[in-house]
């Protein structure tokens, strides 16, 4: 599972995005692709068991549930 890093927030935007940037472009492909399926199943998990978005018909357009 990924680490959780708290910022100071006297920390400019722009150094944190450079930072988060250096981390993701140093990462294979597949190992961005499994950091996104990890995040997919917490937001499922974290949801109920529900996914939070749908795929609706053709292509890959997809929708929110209405609340």
């Amino acid at each position: 599972m990924g680490k959780l890093k708290l910022y100071d927030i006297t920390i400019p935007r722009e150094t944190i995005f450079e930072e988060r940037d250096v981390v993701y472009l140093s990462l294979t492909p597949e190992q961005r692709f499994f950091g996104v399926l990890q995040l997919n199943q917490i937001s499922v998990t974290i949801n109920g068991g529900k996914p939070l978005k749908f795929p609706q018909g053709k292509g890959l357009v997809i929708r929110k549930p209405a609340i």
